[in-house]
């Protein structure tokens, strides 16, 4: 697929006179209007979508919106995958001069009735007969009416109600306000100021009910300055966006950043599943992912670099080390030795190549938030000529704090704080954050807002941290998912965690032991590396359970993570684990939907399996 067949534009848009989302979309949009802007896969190819196009849409979108009574200040929810309507929904709903309240597709219809009940929201975009089945299941539940708004134009909305219509009706509203009243549009646009509320986005509640973070079109054009600030992009720039837009990471990253702030296209995956084909097809120069993508690309190479010949398994170990000690010298800003540089291009001709092709052949960077990244992962792909440029922030942050950049990276941290924010470390290690790209508040929630944001202005991130000799941050760990054991030991899970889950035979894993005598774990183990090694050595089991009870596999399990840990002190190690037979899920509130572990549930969980850990 081509990104464009336009002439490449490099001018760039400047900031200063633009303070909300919706004022910075409608200069993007007169200023490429002939060019793609969104990429949606219909009939087996990837088809463009011009920013003229998009901006008619937005524009009908919100002038339906209005005729529908959306007034200032209104609260709008967005229940969907992605798709280029999620993105329009969005954008009108600012130009209605309401605020965007985006859930989760994964939900269901318990936490969706919170949400909207919560938030106070007038109307709901749904993607499709599914999401509206959540909104019927829960709506004698809301505390008021709401509209329901389907992105799918042949739902028969009229066996509903009166207050369900499909986005191309609310289009044709809005078409119909327009004849009547051709300023509106502008007129509503005009009254969205910088420090209106531009979205409520609800925590995933990984340590208790979701909170509603209120967020400003202010805040986002911070990040979107101060992004546009470190990292290089450009109009011919493509990205893959298969992270929930509900997350603030690909809202802000992909949405506000890539697309308005730098005029690049953005292509939506078909589906979490069909990322690695559709990455392939759609090419991309850029790409947002959590750490979860990577490891499963790094598992899947590993995986196929075993079943080769022991010249080939050489081989490709030869490159990597190559591609490791001329990547040293990159980082440091040195040219590379003539010597050096010939190995390079000759481990790029026979095997870097073919693992930058697994991502499409012509990525610049990917950028990885929302969880930490194994440094080992990310010194990998940097070998093999793929470097991943590590973030971090929250939702209440918009979310970037710090990110490490093309120019100035360090595997194992996120990074150095971005322009215009400040970071100091507490003294019991807490990151604590403060700029312009600092949450409103939580909403309805006083007290717990002034318990996250000090008198100061100092916003409490939960974080524990670090600052390097120069000015790079590392993440050690959750301030409350510290193990303590009960010999008073701190240990860091996440450290821990991200060491042990490259090993070859493990997919997901989870330390325990607060307040116990010693570290154990809940692991997944990676099944197709696992079956094929026991295949060759002549173990016969009927069942993952029966696998999973040999004494032979615990012994590998054991020996692997005897090995991985000999460097740690003892209180470190995991002493004793358990292996599981399935993954840890959304469906069983385990995984937020960007796949970070919920911890109180996993334990829950399991919670007597943890017990027996510890019963001798």
């Amino acid at each position: 697929m081509q990104a464009t067949q336009n002439t490449p534009i490099s001018e760039p848009i400047t900031f200063d006179n633009y303070q909300t989302l919706i004022q910075l979309f409608q200069v993007r949009s007169e200023f490429t209007p002939d060019r793609p802007a969104l990429h949606e896969k219909r009939e087996g190819s990837y088809q463009p979508i011009l920013w003229k196009e998009l901006s008619l849409a937005v524009k009908e979108t919100a002038l339906g919106l209005i005729d529908l009574g959306i007034t200032p200040r209104d609260r709008v929810a967005i229940l969907s995958e992605n798709r280029p309507e999620w993105t329009v929904a969005d954008l009108a709903t600012y130009a209605a001069t309401a605020a965007v309240v985006p859930i989760y597709s994964t939900n269901g219809p318990t936490q969706v009735q919170y949400i909207l009940s919560n938030s106070g929201s007038k109307a709901v975009f749904c993607s499709d007969a599914e999401q509206v089945s959540k909104i019927l299941a829960i709506e004698e539940e809301l505390e008021q009416p709401l509209w329901i708004i389907c992105m799918e134009n042949d739902l028969k909305m009229d066996e509903h109600g009166e207050n369900y219509i499909t986005m191309a009706d609310l289009r044709s509203r809005g078409r119909g306000l327009e004849s009547k009243d051709k300023g509106i549009y502008q007129s509503r646009i005009d009254q969205v100021g910088p420090e209106d509320l531009a979205s409520i986005i609800y925590t995933s509640g990984t340590t208790g009910p979701p909170k509603g973070v209120m967020l400003t079109h202010a805040n986002f054009i911070s990040n979107v300055k101060a992004a546009g600030e470190v990292l290089p992009m450009q109009m011919d720039d493509i990205a893959l966006s298969f992270l929930p837009l509900a997350h603030v990471f690909e809202r802000t990253c992909g949405l506000y950043i890539m697309l308005l702030g730098c005029g690049a296209q953005i292509a939506y995956a078909e589906s979490i599943e069909t990322v690695p084909q559709n990455m392939n097809e759609v090419r991309p120069t850029i790409m947002a992912s959590v750490p979860r993508l990577y490891e499963k690309i790094y598992d899947r190479i590993h995986e196929a670099i075993r079943s080769q010949s022991a010249f080939k398994q050489w081989l490709f170990a030869k490159a990597i080390a190559v591609g490791a000690t001329a990547g040293r010298y990159s980082q440091e800003g040195k040219p590379l030795p003539w010597l050096l540089s010939f190995r390079l291009a000759l481990a790029n001709r026979l095997v870097l190549s073919k693992i930058q092709a697994r991502t499409g052949g012509r990525l610049r960077y990917f950028v990885s938030g929302g969880a930490p990244l194994a440094q080992e992962i990310a010194e990998f792909f940097h070998a093999a000529g793929m470097i991943i440029l590590e973030g971090y922030g929250l939702t209440e942050t918009s979310p970037a704090l710090t990110m490490n950049r093309p120019d100035a990276y360090r595997f194992g941290t996120v990074g150095k704080p971005v322009p215009g924010v400040d970071i100091r470390i507490a003294e019991d290690g807490e990151i604590l954050a403060k700029g312009p790209n600092i949450m409103k508040g939580y909403f309805g929630m006083e007290e717990a807002t002034r318990e996250a944001i000090d008198p100061d202005g100092w916003f409490h991130t939960g974080d524990v941290g670090e600052f390097d000799s120069d000015g790079f941050l590392r993440i050690t760990d959750r301030k409350k998912d510290l193990i303590v054991t009960s010999g008073g030991k701190n240990v860091a899970p996440q450290l821990l965690e991200n060491r042990l889950k490259t090993l070859p035979f493990i997919s997901q894993i989870v330390c325990v032991g607060d307040k116990r005598k010693f570290i154990s774990a809940l692991i997944v183990p990676d099944f197709d590396v696992l079956e094929k090694t026991v295949t060759e050595m002549g173990i016969d089991a009927q069942s993952r359970m029966e696998l999973l009870k040999n004494s032979e596999v615990l012994d590998l399990f054991q020996k692997t993570l005897d090995t991985a840990q000999e460097d740690l002190a003892g209180y470190e190690k995991v002493k004793k684990f358990s292996l599981l037979e399935s993954e840890f899920t959304q469906e069983a509130g385990e995984l937020t939907p960007t796949h970070k572990i919920r911890r109180k549930s996993v334990q829950d969980n399991y919670r007597s399996l943890i017990d027996t850990m510890y019963e001798s």
